[in-house]
């Protein structure tokens, strides 16, 4: 018992030491009980290997037995605690003690009010990509109270992405991103409803996806779901919050041309070429720059949800980490613009 305590021991200092997740370092341990067990069933009874192991494989297998049901039962109620409703409230539709406790610092700002929260409260909104720029968006929409909450993301969480996106964990290497999103959205705030989409966005079904919700926040990293995203949100007259990385340095706008200014290819017209807009896993980008332009994503959600402050319409803000440089540029709406150009034509921009 002893010995393979101590293996055991090493080996999960070992895995600690090399920043070895969880799953792998209960990977090992697994492998070591398995070894003691066939140990026992090849190995003569007087081999040393089992004297020194306590002598009987039955020992070992009722340990992994008892593992093995504490691990199952883990795993299943992690998997209730997900699909598990937020608290019903009021009747009456008015908020509860509890989230007016939450909200408090919301209520007394003259430019939300009990109104505002309330506002958020019914409000619907959409982020695509659980990445860099989803995570701290999803967070703070969370934490500000928007009752309904859409996230769409096809991809699993990896190792390379706990370096930036701040709402998955280690444990959550391996699971979909948009259960992981979940359920930190689900700790962080109870009363917020999540929808979660785990796959592409492709075919005609973005329009319709796009159009239960009431604005749309993009924190994907390649142009043709950019340019997906951008046309049905477009078709459905819904504002679209954008934003980008590379590096040391962030961008985002809100291009809403239903309510004037100019839609995501009139900026962009056409995408450009691979080397001269390279990916974050090929560039790299620097760790804390996704939370300051996700917060600002999130930021330019609520004020446009509540009415508050001037929006980025028809401008994009850019900045640098590396410099503590922040400057905004303006942008218009282009006349042959194959998206949303008949709006330029008939006034509606």
């Amino acid at each position: 018992m002893i010995l393979v305590g101590t293996v055991c021991a090493v080996l999960w200092g070992i895995g600690w030491a090399m920043g070895a997740p969880n799953r792998q370092r209960w990977g090992m341990i697994a492998a070591v009980f398995v070894g003691v067990i066939l140990a026992h069933l090849i190995l003569p009874a007087a081999h040393p290997l089992r004297q020194n192991t306590g002598g009987s494989w039955e020992l070992w297998a009722i340990i992994a037995a008892f593992v093995a049901i504490i691990w199952i039962y883990r795993l299943g109620l992690r998997r209730l605690r997900s699909r598990a409703a937020p608290p019903v409230r009021p009747a009456d539709d008015a908020m509860s003690e509890a989230e007016l406790e939450r909200y408090a610092r919301h209520i007394v700002m003259p430019e939300i009010g009990g109104a505002g929260q309330m506002r958020l409260r019914g409000a619907k909104v959409l982020v695509i990509g659980a990445g860099g720029l989803g995570a701290p968006a999803l967070q703070y929409l969370a934490a500000a109270g928007v009752g309904t909450i859409g996230v769409v993301d096809d991809d699993t969480v990896a190792a390379s992405n706990l370096q930036r996106q701040v709402i998955h964990r280690d444990a959550d290497i391996g699971r979909a991103k948009v259960t992981s999103a979940a359920r930190a959205i689900g700790e962080l705030n109870p009363y917020v409803a999540v929808n979660s989409y785990n796959h592409r966005l492709t075919g005609e079904s973005v329009e319709e996806l796009i159009g239960q919700y009431d604005i749309v926040l993009d924190g994907t990293d390649n142009f043709e779901t950019r340019y997906v995203v951008n046309a049905a949100c477009v078709a459905r007259a819904k504002p679209l919050v954008s934003g980008a990385l590379s590096q040391w340095e962030g961008q985002l706008a809100l291009f809403d041309p239903a309510r004037s200014g100019p839609c995501y290819q009139c900026v962009f017209p056409s995408a450009p070429k691979p080397e001269l807009a390279p990916s974050c896993a090929q560039a790299g980008v620097f760790a804390a720059l996704p939370g300051i332009v996700g917060s600002l994503m999130a930021a330019e959600a609520l004020k446009y949800l509540l009415g508050a402050g001037r929006p980025l319409r028809g401008q994009m803000a850019i900045y640098n980490v590396l410099d503590a440089q922040n400057r905004v540029i303006k942008t218009k709406p282009r006349a042959d613009c194959p998206i949303c150009g008949a709006n330029s034509s008939d006034g509606k921009s």
